[in-house]
């Protein structure tokens, strides 16, 4: 069974960000929304007209950390140009609040393809400047162990073809080990963690790029859902740890 996507709000942003004024606030695929300061290392990673495309994390006051698909020109490696995106910094928020910054570079991972390496860097036009709401997130060293809560977070639709909320929304999922993957959903790669949940929960359209976080430190970047979101089967996630010399090559953190 092929992995789908989670497709960003690039082509139909603008309906998509209008009929979602009467969404519901409380809900996300099993979530609930976030507390302001319980993510200070969320972004929303936008188009330049302001429409939520994907999500990130805060990696360090120049760089921002999400997932290739959001960012590359079709099927290929190619990033977009940096002027067509922005990212909402410091606010629960996706549409007010916070900090809107411009983007400098965009860096893609080379690897990327058949849904693996899911990785960018986006490299901010000017350094950050942390208060309480706008912090770094550690990157993890380490495999998550299996069966432990993960949390993730983000702006994803409430449901498949749903609308996406105003306020950020979290959920726990569990982590699965590389075995257990395979043997769910055939993507048993060293380079990903899958994060199992029950059906009506997990991430969905939006999420994509977001943070999946174990003991305070980013553990995953969101990439994919299988057979729909808030499926039985587990989302897939790049693992940072696999990919943290990568990340550090390029950004010296």
């Amino acid at each position: 069974m092929a992995p789908r996507l989670l497709l960003s709000f690039v082509l139909l942003a603008l309906a998509l960000i209008g009929s979602s004024n009467a969404a519901p606030n409380g809900r996300i695929v099993g979530g609930s929304n976030a507390n302001v300061g319980q993510f200070p290392h969320q972004v929303s990673l936008q188009r330049e007209d302001g429409s939520h495309t994907c999500g990130g994390s805060i990696i360090s006051e120049r760089y921002i950390l999400t997932a290739a698909h959001c960012v590359v020109v079709g099927n290929g490696i190619e990033p977009y140009p940096a002027k067509f995106y922005q990212v909402r910094v410091g606010s629960i928020q996706r549409s007010i609040g916070g900090q809107l910054l411009k983007l400098k570079r965009i860096i893609v991972n080379k690897a990327y393809g058949d849904f693996l390496n899911d990785v960018a860097l986006l490299e901010l036009e000017k350094p950050l400047v942390f208060t309480k709401n706008i912090q770094p997130i550690d990157l993890a060293e380490e495999e998550v162990p299996s069966g432990t809560d993960v949390v993730i977070s983000g702006w994803g639709r409430l449901y498949t073809k749903g609308p996406i909320p105003h306020t950020l929304q979290w959920n726990f999922l569990k982590a699965l080990n590389t075995e257990e993957c395979d043997e769910l959903i055939g993507m048993g790669d060293e380079s990903l963690i899958c994060l199992a949940h029950p059906a009506d929960n997990g991430a969905c359209n939006g999420d994509s790029g977001g943070p999946a976080t174990y003991k305070d430190k980013l553990v995953g970047v969101a990439g994919f859902v299988v057979n729909g979101c808030g499926s039985t089967y587990p989302d897939g996630y790049a693992k940072v740890a696999y990919h943290r010399e990568w990340i550090r090559a390029h950004t010296g953190i």
